[in-house]
């Protein structure tokens, strides 16, 4: 198992420095992660510096919230991938789902699958504010919008990944669909059972220490 290959390394605080972007950046390069995942802003930066690596270019859209409109979410991708963008992790309508209403919830996803053309899209759940019940919806209309991945968490909310959570996911989206856990890896045995959950990708800011064998301090 390559676990660098599984990592995504993470820095989407809002008052991250460009020095710290180039750090992670540069850290992605020496452990070879499977992308960096920065805001918009950073992205065409990231794209420059990771140019001549196989390390991916990940952002987020709709971020942290998800409240914003369809097309707001599809301009914001269309813009991130002019950029340079690789993948496309966007925030569900957290609000629209626990209303049951599934069709905006469902035409939400699909707009930024539309706009993102052939890049990677995963879509971001925040089980912490979710049934299991509305888990298990979540991950079934990102299926039928045709996402490539289903994510736990922004890191945002109330609480990240849980093994539990990703066993879920996995269940219902079967074993074709990618699955990743983000919040909550802060070591090798974590990153371990996410994996064995049914995790494919692990979002975290903790990545050099999880290759390192240490323990991370952090939320995300």
């Amino acid at each position: 198992m390559k676990l660098n290959k599984y990592i995504d390394h993470t820095l989407l605080k809002p008052n991250a420095t460009k020095e710290q972007i180039l750090a992670i950046i540069a850290e992605a390069k020496e452990y070879d992660f499977a992308s960096v995942c920065v805001n918009p802003t950073w992205v065409a930066l990231s794209a420059q510096e990771l140019k001549d690596t196989d390390v991916k270019v990940c952002t987020v859209i709709g971020f942290p919230l998800g409240a914003n409109t369809p097309a707001v979410k599809a301009f914001e991708t269309k813009d991130a991938i002019a950029n340079g963008a690789d993948e496309i992790d966007m925030v569900i309508n957290v609000g629209a789902l626990k209303s049951q209403d599934y069709d905006t919830v469902l035409k939400d996803i699909q707009a930024v699958v539309e706009a993102s053309g052939d890049k990677l899209v995963k879509v971001i759940i925040e089980t912490c504010l979710l049934t299991d019940e509305e888990k298990v919806k979540a991950c079934q209309l990102s299926q039928e919008a045709g996402a490539d991945f289903v994510k736990t968490s922004t890191g945002f909310s109330t609480g990240g990944a849980t093994v539990e959570d990703v066993a879920l996911m996995r269940k219902t989206v079967g074993p074709d669909m990618g699955v990743k856990a983000s919040g909550g890896a802060r070591s090798y045995e974590d990153a371990k059972a996410f994996i064995e959950a049914g995790a494919t990708r692990i979002g975290a800011s903790s990545g050099v220490a999880i290759m390192k064998g240490e323990k991370a301090d952090g939320d995300y």
